[in-house]
């Protein structure tokens, strides 16, 4: 009877800690979603970003190539996505940039520095394309890159690992959402078009 009355317990504080969970997530979701894309002229190509080592890189070295820009996390449950992204950058490098962004936006699984992510996607998945300086994928502190890329499609990430295709000549930008695996053929046939 003790053991049960424990164990039910126990469950009713997890169940409880879920539901909390659940609600931060929902009020996080409706206080930060975007109100009206901001419109950002330019190109894609416009863009100087730091990388995770510091480095600034000119997008306009891009030119001619696909770009899927991912917004990563280390502690999501879409973070075993980086062995295909980084499967796709060894397959398609030729092809398509992968460039993944860490951000913090979603339940703060992203809370490392530039050095822990860069050495967590090192260790755990061999990443070996490039990875840019933590930025906010949405609200108010919505990075610039990602204020381009809602003007662009009229989506902004709903959690970590969304994916934006920017075609190689720029002018078409397509959105995929966590759930659609970098290798998924949606992805695959629009960089080999």
């Amino acid at each position: 009877s003790f053991r049960r009355k424990a164990i039910g317990q126990k469950d009713s504080g997890r169940y409880r800690c879920i539901a909390q969970m659940g609600l931060m997530t929902y009020l996080y979701g409706r206080l930060s979603r975007p109100r009206k894309a901001k419109r950002v002229g330019g190109t894609i190509y416009d863009f100087k970003l730091q990388d995770i080592e510091g480095r600034e890189i000119d997008f306009n070295a891009y030119q001619g190539k696909n770009l899927l820009i991912v917004n990563t996390a280390s502690k999501c449950g879409f973070t075993s996505q980086y062995a295909q992204l980084e499967k796709l950058h060894q397959t398609y490098g030729n092809k398509v940039a992968v460039l993944g962004f860490p951000s913090n936006n979603f339940l703060w699984q992203e809370p490392g520095s530039e050095e822990e992510i860069a050495s967590f996607c090192q260790r755990n998945y061999g990443v070996s394309f490039p990875m840019f300086s933590k930025i906010s994928v949405r609200g108010k502190d919505q990075h610039q890159l990602y204020q381009w890329l809602h003007w662009k499609t009229g989506k902004v990430p709903s959690w970590n690992f969304c994916k934006f295709l920017v075609t190689k000549n720029g002018s078409q930008v397509l959105f995929y959402p966590s759930k659609v695996t970098p290798l998924d053929s949606q992805i695959v046939n629009e960089i080999l078009k």
